[in-house]
């Protein structure tokens, strides 16, 4: 009995050691000033291609705008459109009274008809003196006079014929017609209305309307970082021909891509900006002239880009940026950055890291220089293909 209780003292006794020698251990580590590293989450970088992108604010615009005006005077007899459909090159869209004009353009007839008549009987008359002169039968005055009549008659004749042009013109000026196709907007004019030659207020006006130009302005800062990035052959040009994506002033996206068709030469002095226009496919008439939308403007490809986190970048007041490197011996580096623009949640690095590189986007606030970590990778998206700003 005696030897059961010794036996289960030692035992106890055993326990108790392998507890408190732990703790021992435990102890005499914090006492010493050692602790584990501490733990960071950090993602590697690597160069991608990229697409650049720009979004600017634009302008619809017409391709084609022509306003409808009288080129004679008179009373609007009928209308011959409906408003807001499509007409075509030559469709007839206003009939004016045109009696006045009509009568013009018979007494023109007549007239050149007389004329004529009266330079054949001219002609005949001097080829008859002709034929009497050269047998002395007319005096060589007369016969002079007979030749001066009938060149005198052929004249009057092309006067009667111009006079009959301007006529018949101005009888088909009584039938306003439209100069182009496209979209007819409402008309300024009822049936009875005097419209005057050249007056200031369009009777219409036609649009066409598909495609459609979308105005731009890109700031000139913008195009110069731009060109020094294409010279320098890091960023490949998209240039003329450029794919444009279009999103509407509600937020969503238009469904036809357009195409840039070309950039102005001279920079707005008041605003720093210069004109770039589109070309946008608008089969269904959603784009209006005069709507306002987002172009997306397709810049070029980056080979090689470097994106790294917005958790791995820090801003301080002055807009500098920096992040945190582990190295290879896992420890803290702070690295100066330059960044350019966002691509969705990650920045565009131009200078200060590199791919290969560890930085750290979790835990980045317990970190100094030099200090040794554990560098746990932390998943991230694929990165984007295109990149705006």
């Amino acid at each position: 009995m005696r030897s059961s209780v010794s036996n289960a003292m030692a035992l106890a006794a055993g326990c108790a050691l392998a507890i408190l020698l732990p703790a021992c251990g435990e102890s005499r580590s914090q006492e010493d000033g050692s602790k584990p590293p501490q733990q960071v989450g950090v993602v590697t970088l690597v160069n991608a291609p990229l697409v650049l992108t720009q979004e600017l604010p634009g302008r619809t615009r017409a391709m084609q705008v022509a306003d409808i005006r009288p080129q004679v005077s008179g009373i609007v007899k009928k209308r011959l459109f409906v408003e807001g459909e499509f007409v075509q090159a030559g469709q007839a869209l206003y009939q004016l009274d045109d009696a006045v004009y009509r009568a013009s353009f018979d007494s023109a007839q007549a007239n050149l008809r007389k004329a004529e008549v009266t330079a054949h009987a001219a002609q005949l008359a001097a080829r008859r003196s002709r034929e009497l002169n050269k047998i002395h039968a007319v005096s060589e005055q007369d016969n002079e006079s007979a030749v001066m009549a009938a060149d005198q008659a052929q004249a009057e004749v092309g006067v009667a014929r111009a006079t009959l042009q301007s006529a018949r013109v101005n009888l088909a000026y009584a039938n306003i017609v439209a100069p182009i196709s496209g979209r007819i907007g409402k008309s300024n004019v009822t049936e009875g209305s005097l419209v005057t030659a050249n007056q200031d207020e369009p009777l219409a006006l036609v649009q066409k309307l598909d495609p459609i130009y979308v105005d731009v302005n890109q700031p000139s800062a913008n195009w110069l970082a731009l060109k020094q990035a294409i010279d320098s052959g890091r960023l490949q040009s998209s240039d003329a021909g450029a794919a444009v994506s279009i999103q509407l002033e509600n937020g969503a996206a238009y469904g036809h891509e357009g195409k840039l068709q070309f950039s102005d030469v001279t920079v707005d002095p008041t605003t720093g900006n210069f004109l770039l226009r589109a070309v946008v496919p608008n089969p269904k008439l959603t784009l209006l002239p005069g709507m306002y939308v987002r172009a997306i403007v397709k810049e070029g490809t980056l080979a090689d880009a470097l994106l790294a986190p917005q958790q791995a970048v820090t801003l301080d007041a002055d807009g500098k940026a920096s992040a945190w490197v582990v190295d290879k011996d896992n420890k803290v580096k702070q690295r100066s950055v330059r960044v350019s623009r966002t691509v969705g949640d990650q920045w565009l690095v131009e200078d200060g890291l590199k791919a290969g590189e560890r930085v750290i986007v979790e835990g980045g606030q317990k970190v100094e220089p030099d200090m040794l970590v554990k560098a746990v990778p932390v998943s991230r998206p694929a990165p984007a293909a295109s990149a705006g700003r």
